[in-house]
Parts: structure tokens; sequence; C-alpha cells
């Protein structure tokens, strides 16, 4: 355990030596904000954060590759990951580790967005229990978005190829349920598999989940899906170690 927070404690304060966590939350912020009062939120004339989570997911598939390209493309680029392996670490710990780390600086970045919360709860009576299942989804969803950035970035060296990667993956993810997407593809293929694409899509867990509905098969999906992109995560680190 101390092994596992030793990394912990590494990786999350080298994101706030660099200018990197730093640029990445004004970005974050700023275009968080931006989606939502562009789409009519005052127009609306409804108290509610429906419209600043709706964007959460196709603003999460750019933002959260680019914090997860570098956990161990950076690693293997310079060398450092051997260094890593001959401490008193496990694989599984050090890829835990990282993981975590990452997660709660995303964790930091979605709790930055406590304004919207201020201004919804200000201009009306929003409902309370909405906004933290929409915040719960959110933060479940940036964990999976995370796990598959964790997997491209120990498959390849090169940091941009790994965010195209992880954005290719994370895309499809997200426009597989999309109603554009499944009306298409119903065109072609028999019902049973376009609910098949539904149900492995973000976009559907993460819109039941915002609307309050806290089911098993929703939090059980983000996370099995974590869970299975870590695990092949520790596997391509164990077989590159072992060669």
């Amino acid at each position: 355990m101390n092994s596992f927070w030793a990394v912990f404690k590494r990786e999350l304060k080298s994101y706030f030596t660099t200018p990197l966590a730093y640029v990445f939350l004004v970005i974050f912020l700023f275009f968080s904000g931006y989606l939502t009062f562009k789409q009519g939120f005052f127009e609306a004339e409804q108290a509610d954060m429906r419209p600043f989570f709706m964007n959460l997911p196709l603003l999460f598939v750019f933002m959260v590759p680019s914090t997860a390209m570098r956990l161990w493309a950076e690693e293997r680029k310079v060398g450092s990951i051997e260094l890593l392996f001959t401490l008193p670490v496990t694989i599984t710990q050090a890829v835990l580790a990282k993981f975590f780390a990452a997660w709660f600086f995303l964790a930091i970045a979605l709790a930055l967005t406590f304004p919207m919360v201020i201004t919804v709860s200000y201009l009306g009576d929003p409902d309370a229990g909405l906004i933290i299942t929409g915040y719960l989804g959110s933060f479940l969803m940036a964990g999976g978005f995370l796990a598959i950035g964790c997997f491209f970035s120990a498959v390849s060296k090169n940091q941009v190829i790994s965010f195209v990667l992880s954005v290719v993956a994370c895309a499809i993810l997200v426009f597989a349920g999309m109603p554009t997407t499944l009306s298409y593809l119903s065109t072609f293929l028999p019902a049973g598999l376009v609910s098949a694409v539904e149900g492995m899509s973000f976009q559907t867990h993460f819109e039941s989940i915002q609307r309050g509905v806290l089911q098993f098969r929703d939090l059980a999906y983000f996370i099995l899906l974590i869970v299975g992109w870590i695990a092949a995560c520790t596997v391509v680190l164990d077989e590159r170690k072992a060669a």
C-alpha cells in the first residue's frame, strides 16, 4: 500500500509541476461553460444542469485522452519506466496508482465547475438529486475514458499516437449510442444487434444516470469498463516488462 501511495503522490504532483494541469483546467472550464451557454441556457428559462452535462461526453472525448496519453507513453519515451519497475512496486500497483491519480485530477476539474451549480441555484430551484447523479455519471464516464486512454498509452510510447487512438476509441463508444447512429444502423442490422450497440455506448448509460435513474446495469457498465481496460493495460505492461 505504501508503494501505491508513493506512485499516486508522485503522479499527481507531476501534473502541477508543469503548465499541463493549468492549461487543461482552463481549457476544460472554458469550453464546458461556453458550450452550456451557447446552446440557449438562458433562453430555455429552466434552472437545471442538463445543458452542462449533455456536452460533457463530446468534451471528454478530447480532454480525457489528453490527460491519459502521458501516463505510460512518457515513461517509456524517457526510459523512466525501467526505473519505476525496479522499485518495490508491482505493475498492478503502478497502473492503479497512476490511474487513480489521473482520475483524482479529473475529479478536481469537475469540482471546479461549481460556479455552474451556484448559477443554476441562484436562477431557480434545481433538483439537487439530478445534479448529484449528473456529477456521479460524469465522474464515472471520465474514469471510463481514462481507462481507455491508459491502455493506449501503454501500447505506444508516442503520445500523439496514444492520443489519437484513445480519441477514436472513445468517440466510437460515444457516437454508438446517438439517435442518428442507431437510426442508420437500424437500416441494415437486426434490432437485436442495434440494441447491443446501444448498450455498449457511453451515451446511453450516462444519459440514464443523468436523468436521476441509478440502475445497477449503468453502474456495472462503467465499473466493468474501467476494470477491463485497466486489466488490459496491466497485461500489456507485464508483457513488455517480461520482454
